[in-house]
């Protein structure tokens, strides 16, 4: 129940900043290729999803578009030519770390461009997806969501500037997988140097065990020599030889 209502708080706070224009949406784009297509019985309208799971994006947005003509066979034909992108709208007020990793939740809106000119969106829905698929890291979607509803249109007029430079860098197939391999680096490399390190000392360790049998065979060769050729105990020996001798 406590949580329940710290969660209601937490919205009516964000709900609340909201209004006054302390949240400010901030834009990432990414490429068309990372859009899929489908057919919709809408007259006008298409399916469509873009899913991106590289940190700090973990998300599936699914929805329909339909483009400035009205016509779906353009909106294919943008997308084939490279002229459609899409900017996401998100706030950055509470990344969720996973892992080491951070991640943003706080998505509410997206755009479809086709050559540079939005398109009309509907039914829009988000889903977060692992690691971020968890009930406190959809409060933070929710939140947003309900944040983001009071901004109005965010498509133009005051933000037209940030998402033309979101626009001018959307992120791509190359730079998705650029993330990956980046990522996933420093635990190859700790495991690189882990496997040397134990090479090293089984080597040392091999090296210890050859070295063990000829320093005893040596040490007992020494004993043997000190034994037979010790100067004093020989004169020792000698004199009790000629002591016997004598009282005889």
């Amino acid at each position: 129940m406590k949580k329940i209502i710290m969660m209601l708080v937490l919205a009516l706070v964000m709900a609340g900043y909201a209004q006054e224009g302390s949240i400010k949406p901030k834009f990432q784009a990414f490429s068309g290729a990372l859009l899929k297509l489908k057919d919709s019985d809408k007259a006008g309208y298409l399916k469509f999803s873009l899913k991106v799971d590289v940190a700090p994006w973990s998300f599936q947005a699914i929805g329909e578009v339909r483009s400035p003509t009205g016509d779906t066979e353009s909106i294919r034909e943008a997308l084939f030519e490279g002229d459609l992108y899409a900017v996401l709208a998100y706030i950055d007020n509470s990344p969720v770390e996973v892992n080491g990793e951070e991640y943003q939740v706080g998505l509410f809106d997206i755009m479809l461009y086709y050559d540079d000119e939005p398109t009309t969106i509907r039914n829009l829905k988000f889903k977060l997806l692992p690691p971020v698929d968890d009930d406190w890291s959809k409060s933070g979607l929710n939140d947003a969501l309900s944040s983001g509803s009071l901004l109005g249109n965010i498509w133009g007029g005051k933000y037209e500037k940030a998402i033309t430079k979101a626009s001018a860098d959307p992120m791509d197939k190359g730079k998705l997988k650029a993330l990956k391999r980046k990522k996933s680096a420093p635990s190859e490399e700790s495991s690189e140097v882990s496997v040397s390190e134990k090479k090293k000392q089984r080597m040392k360790d091999m090296a210890d065990e050859d070295d063990q049998p000829k320093k005893k065979k040596k040490k007992k060769a020494s004993r043997s020599e000190d034994e037979c050729d010790d100067p004093e105990e020989a004169l020792s020996h000698d004199e009790e030889e000629k002591i016997s001798f004598t009282k005889t």
